[in-house]
């Protein structure tokens, strides 16, 4: 087995523990060369299709790489900023501002982040923390509830990153957040500032992103945390059951998916008589493709087509500072018993500095 080159280790030197936030990656750019090269990545995760290889291989490659990158290269330009994929732009900021939350109270730690697909990689991450002298890296993915096809993807790239070095960091992992009380009160914060701003809507829909039904016969508990993240923020919300809907979104190819589609049940709204609906996307901790085109345009425009006079969506947690203190303290409460040693003091200023830019910003 080919080893990874390792930084020069000096005996006596100070141990670092740092936390890698993991998200699920985005393009390089909205154009159909880059998409294919994402999509190639992407859907060639056997977490992801887990179809039989062979078979799969002939569909990406002969129809859905020739077909579906133009297509997604026009959905990305859609939602595409001057800094770049909005995906991308939020993820290294909540990277930013949870290394100096973090700092401010006392757990001095290095902060990065990585894309499961695309770049920065998690190889790449982790090959730099390591020369920055991390010997305890804290591996937490941007996935509240936790599906085999998401965080346990993330697992399987540190997996085959740790496979090729040879002096393995100690390795902890967040598996999961969907119940953490921080979490639930900043998705409630959000949702009723943007009431405080937009009024109230006759229904609230909750939109996770979908997987296969047979993952569910199979044993994963995505569809069973996306319960119970719903409940608990009905709860916090204090609204009826019959106020807020459950529904899911982003459907591939002809497999039963997690039920009911987040469209069909919009478009069921409208036609009942369902003036205004706001949808909030629970599962995505930044904004995205997902969430800024598909539902931001998509579903909005099926809604009023279908007779629907309101939409309104309701932005993810992005850089909210409710949900930097919430990530700061699942952090911190998964760093207990690691030694830390602050990083120095030019590391630390530019830390403050960057946060400090970025709350300045916001």
């Amino acid at each position: 087995m080919k080893h990874r080159p390792e930084p020069d280790h000096r005996h006596g030197s100070a141990e670092r523990v740092a936390v890698l936030l993991v998200n699920l990656g985005t393009p390089d750019a909205p154009t159909a060369p880059a998409l294919r090269r994402y999509l190639a990545e992407f859907l060639s995760d056997p977490r992801v299709v887990e179809i039989p290889r062979a078979l799969w291989w002939l569909i990406l490659h002969g129809v859905i790489l020739r077909v579906r990158p133009r297509k997604s290269a026009a959905k990305y330009a859609s939602i595409w900023t001057d800094e770049g994929s909005p995906l991308a732009v939020w993820t290294a900021k909540q990277a930013t501002l949870l290394a100096g939350y973090l700092g401010e109270r006392g757990t001095p730690v290095l902060v990065r982040h990585a894309m499961r697909y695309g770049q920065p990689s998690v190889a790449s991450r982790l090959d730099a923390l390591k020369a920055e002298g991390a010997t305890r890296i804290l591996v937490l993915p941007l996935y509240p509830q936790y599906a085999a096809a998401t965080t346990a993807s993330v697992f399987d790239a540190v997996y085959a990153w740790a496979a090729r070095v040879r002096r393995v960091p100690e390795l902890r992992f967040v598996n999961h957040y969907h119940d953490d009380d921080g979490y639930i009160a900043a998705l409630a914060r959000r949702i009723e500032g943007h009431w405080q701003t937009h009024g109230r809507p006759e229904r609230l829909v909750l939109s996770f992103h979908g997987v296969p039904e047979r993952t569910l016969q199979l044993g994963d508990p995505y569809h069973c945390e996306c319960q119970k993240t719903a409940r608990l923020l009905r709860e916090r919300l204090s609204l009826a059951p019959e106020q807020v809907l459950v529904t899911f979104q982003s459907r591939f190819g002809r497999a039963r998916w997690l039920q009911p589609y987040t469209e069909p049940t919009l478009v069921a709204l409208a036609r009942s008589g369902v003036q205004r609906v706001d949808v909030a996307c629970p599962g995505f901790t930044s904004d995205c493709l997902e969430t800024l085109e598909e539902i931001a345009q998509e579903a909005r425009h099926a809604f009023l087509e279908a007779g629907g006079r309101e939409f309104q969506y309701i932005a993810c947690l992005n850089d909210q500072h409710e949900w930097i203190a919430a990530l700061g303290a699942i952090a911190i409460r998964h760093l207990q018993g690691w030694s830390l040693q602050p990083p120095d003091g030019a590391e630390l200023r530019a830390q403050a500095d960057r946060a400090q830019r970025l709350g300045a910003a916001r």
